[in-house]
């Protein structure tokens, strides 16, 4: 397990998996996740077991990431970003573990505004734009935006916006 930089009061199970040149700021909440090279932690953030960043990815303050969330690499996470894994929570079921946590895939490049809720169970593709405060209750397609709430397709991205997003082609 490589060294992360931690802020000030972080809360670190043993069994989080770091990469390399990682950087938690202060007040996180990490269990039993996996964290790739070269990922910026915010502040109030907290990241629970199972869940996986890929490398670089940015997460900014107060977002939440819960078990069963698999996040690509360069990733941007606006603040106050949900992510939510059971699609019908219930007391019952979280008493007597029999809650039904689905997984929830962010794709390479694509950027979450502030303020969004992701629901259980859905992929965000490669490139794409969730708007900030979106509520996203489907797929969201590669290489396009998306905005509102629920959130719909705005647009897609062009040729150069692509490459911009992901190095590829001509900018």
């Amino acid at each position: 397990m490589a060294s992360p930089s931690l802020g000030p009061n972080c809360t670190v199970s043993d069994d989080v998996v770091f990469g390399g040149d990682v950087i938690v700021h202060g007040y996180a909440n990490l269990y039993g996740c996996k964290i790739g090279d070269g990922c910026r932690i915010g502040t109030f953030v907290e990241i629970q077991r199972g869940a996986t960043l890929g490398h670089r990815v940015r997460v900014q303050s107060h977002s939440f990431i819960c078990s069963e969330i698999a996040i690509g690499d360069d990733v941007f996470i606006g603040h106050n970003v949900s992510f939510i894994n059971d699609r019908y929570p219930s007391v019952l079921s979280a008493e007597d573990g029999s809650w039904n946590c689905e997984v929830t895939t962010v794709q390479n490049c694509a950027s979450i505004g502030t303020g969004s809720t992701i629901l259980a169970g859905l992929e965000i593709g490669e490139g794409a734009i969730v708007g900030a405060g979106a509520v996203v209750t489907k797929d969201v397609p590669a290489f396009t935006v998306v905005a509102g709430n629920p959130a719909q397709v705005l647009r897609e991205l062009d040729a150069v916006e692509i490459a911009t997003r992901t190095g590829r082609g001509e900018k």
